[in-house]
């Protein structure tokens, strides 16, 4: 089988543990990028997506926050969109608030995290971002008010909800929130809430469908549950070595080692010669 495109996960899976890509990973993708479509389908938003997709050397529109947008860098614009309802994002902050729960939301060109109950990871990223060049310095920005961003912003891409798995999963269960959101686990305390209908595995057929690419032609590379769309959707599904369980279950494959390891390198060398 000839496979066209190349679909990989950012955290866990090009990425190290440590937010880095293994020069041996930046180098085989850089070969590959003109002989195939590589695409980088994440979680993040893009603008911190942007200092890999630069350091990769791409020329490829990106899918961004579980397939809620694709971000072209070339011309700084949103090429397709399913984002949020801002009369549907403020009854959301209104509820999460009631159950005390922990958020980061991501809006039109930054994420926003608390001035009063900054989240974890959020706190890591910032110290991260900062030693970025300020080409490509991811934007986020601590805030009041989550209701004044929803508001004045463009587009309300995600929420990000992080603390007690078993709290988030129950509220992620409740009717209201299953109507108009797909909740997916982004890392073993967190779930992703967008839109509802918007998954990796959608918007990746999706966009190759508009460049009559099948997805029987793809490989789709990833760690976590909200990779397990567009790994069953690829003609050749992989999960990590680090991956949950549950994604492991539904790959056709499995990288020898994780992404501190070798990583996806051997699944590049064996269907691209890398």
């Amino acid at each position: 089988m000839t496979y066209r495109v190349l679909a990989l996960d950012l955290d866990g899976t090009t990425l190290t543990s440590d937010h880095q890509i293994i020069p041996a990973v930046r180098e085989a993708i850089q070969q590959l990028r003109s002989q195939i479509m590589v695409l980088l389908v994440t979680g993040r938003h893009h603008t911190a997506a942007r200092p890999y997709y630069y350091e990769l050397g791409l020329d490829t529109p990106i899918i961004s926050c579980n397939g809620t947008y694709i971000y072209d860098y070339q011309t700084n614009r949103v090429l397709a969109e399913n984002a949020i309802p801002q009369d549907i994002g403020m009854q959301f902050l209104q509820l999460a608030k009631q159950h005390d729960l922990n958020l980061v939301v991501y809006v039109t060109d930054r994420m926003t995290l608390s001035a009063q109950k900054p989240i974890a990871y959020m706190a890591a990223l910032e110290q991260w971002a900062e030693q970025c060049p300020e080409a490509v310095r991811p934007q986020i920005l601590r805030v009041e008010s989550f209701e004044d961003e929803v508001k004045n912003s463009q587009y309300l891409w995600k929420f990000v909800v992080e603390g007690d798995i078993e709290k988030i999963t129950s509220f992620s269960q409740l009717n209201w929130v299953q109507e108009h959101f797909t909740g997916e686990q982004s890392w073993h305390n967190r779930i992703d809430f967008s839109r509802k209908g918007n998954t990796k595995g959608a918007r990746l057929q999706e966009y190759l469908a508009q460049h009559n690419i099948p997805l029987s032609e793809v490989i789709a590379i990833g760690d976590n549950h909200n990779d397990i769309s567009m790994i069953q959707a690829a003609g050749l599904g992989v999960a990590m070595a680090n991956a949950e369980d549950a994604v492991k279950a539904i790959a056709d494959q499995v990288t020898k080692e994780g992404n501190n390891g070798q990583g996806i390198l051997d699944i590049l060398q064996q269907y691209f010669g890398v």
